[in-house]
């Protein structure tokens, strides 16, 4: 810890917070400076740490610099190409490159009454009103949370008025195009009663270089308001990711979050959301195909604070190569929040002898009255099915990837929206060996 100190004092990281979007408002600069000062004062964490006992970060100590680039860089034809191919489609598409935002490359018009949504920086260069709240260290799930407070960086600000139903979802598309770049975006979403949005996060690297990704998504949702989340993690295979989703929700809200990881060397999705009022409403769905020597942690946390809420989690992996899966599940009943329903269940498929799952599903109940459940399941592809699937004149390798997509399409065919449930499902079939002619069976 000492030498990664040192590090960053030559850096000079600490003096970072001046030179990004909103350092001429007193308290946007006095908040960064603290969550630095945060940070630096417990470094990062190590598996000493229950919460880090399977995920060692130390590869992100070890980087050269944390600063993020203060310059947005010109966006490569890779870039411009993904984001032409996803404005031809019914969404509203802001794109992100290096986490500057670049207006160039979106397509925000036509938004309808109700909706604003506008780029982190430029709200905050522009001294428009954001509450202070939202850069509260008691928001901060991790330490990692600290640093994004301290060099958050971009991001989208969406704020849907009472009564707002966006039909076309919201794509936030962030791309890593540069070589060992660190980026931090800090998007907040709030959604007035009876408010309804989709919005999507995806992640992607156009080269495969030891890009840091640390993200913060913030979601309020007041009465009645619905929310469907969407995360898809598509970076290089030496990428870092660590990001935390957080959610608030009023009485009868209703919450979804969709975790999809694909790609990345190292990454980490804290998920939380706390059930504040009566008859909330909260899914989170995962789903991680891991190869060679990927590692991928979930940890989830769900609080139910008030009475007759629904909790649902369904998280699956699929594990390759030296490849090592993480979840941790966590659902707290709190006194008072009696008539909960949760349920919780962690599936992984291990294809390789040398993969590795760690799942631990944890309940802890201070309420009568309430109905909650959990499990885990760790195995191998059924022999029975095989050999079903092969009598039937399907060759062993076609089987095996039948086999596979089926155990995804569980997680997949949750998603509401058809486009990208398609898309996510193109995406796992060219993971597998015999994708195309999957295809072809559909």
């Amino acid at each position: 810890m000492e030498v990664q100190l040192q590090s960053w004092q030559n850096m000079k990281l600490a003096q970072v917070p001046h030179m990004l979007a909103g350092h001429a408002m007193p308290w946007v600069l006095a908040a960064r400076r603290s969550a630095f000062e945060r940070f630096a004062a417990h470094c990062f964490p190590t598996r000493r740490e229950e919460e880090w006992k399977y995920t060692d970060v130390s590869i992100i100590g070890r980087r050269s610099s944390l600063a993020p680039d203060h310059i947005p860089p010109d966006p490569s034809s890779e870039a411009k190409l993904l984001a032409w191919t996803l404005a031809s489609e019914s969404l509203y598409l802001m794109v992100f490159v290096n986490g500057h935002y670049a207006p160039g490359l979106s397509m925000t018009d036509d938004l309808p009454a109700g909706v604003r949504m506008a780029s982190l920086a430029n709200i905050l260069e522009n001294g428009a009103d954001l509450p202070e709240s939202y850069f509260d260290p008691q928001h901060e799930h991790t330490i990692f949370a600290a640093l994004n407070n301290a060099f958050a960086t971009d991001g989208m600000v969406l704020d849907l008025s009472p009564g707002t139903v966006l039909k076309a979802p919201i794509y936030l598309l962030y791309i890593a195009s540069g070589h060992g770049v660190a980026i931090y975006p800090r998007n907040i979403v709030v959604a007035g009663e009876d408010a309804q949005a989709t919005v999507i996060e995806h992640y992607m690297g156009t080269l495969d270089a030891h890009n840091f990704t640390n993200a913060v998504t913030q979601i309020s949702l007041s009465a009645h308001a619905e929310i469907e989340h969407c995360k898809l993690l598509q970076e290089g295979p030496a990428a870092t990711h660590v990001a935390g989703i957080h959610a608030e929700q009023a009485s009868d809200s209703h919450f979804i979050s969709h975790s999809f990881a694909l790609g990345g060397r190292l990454a980490r999705n804290d998920i939380t959301a706390q059930l504040l009022g009566k008859s909330c409403h909260c899914t989170m769905n995962g789903l991680y195909l891991l190869n060679e020597r990927q590692h991928l942690d979930h940890h989830t946390r769900i609080d139910h604070l008030a009475p007759e809420c629904i909790s649902r989690e369904y998280y699956r992996g699929i594990l390759d190569g030296e490849s090592h899966g993480v979840f941790n599940g966590k659902v707290v009943v709190h006194p008072g929040a009696n008539k909960t329903d949760a349920h919780q269940a962690n599936h992984n498929l291990l294809l390789s002898r040398q993969a590795e799952v760690d799942t631990k599903p944890q309940l802890e109940i201070f309420a009568d009255d309430v109905k909650c459940t959990h499990g885990a399941t760790v195995g191998q592809l059924d022999d029975d099915s095989l050999f079903y699937l092969r009598s039937r004149g399907i060759d062993a390798e076609l089987a095996r990837s039948v086999l596979i997509y089926g155990f995804t399409n569980d997680i997949i065919g949750r998603v509401n929206m058809p486009e990208l449930r398609t898309r996510i499902e193109h995406l796992v079939l060219e993971r597998l060996p015999q994708g195309d002619q999957i295809k072809e069976l559909l």
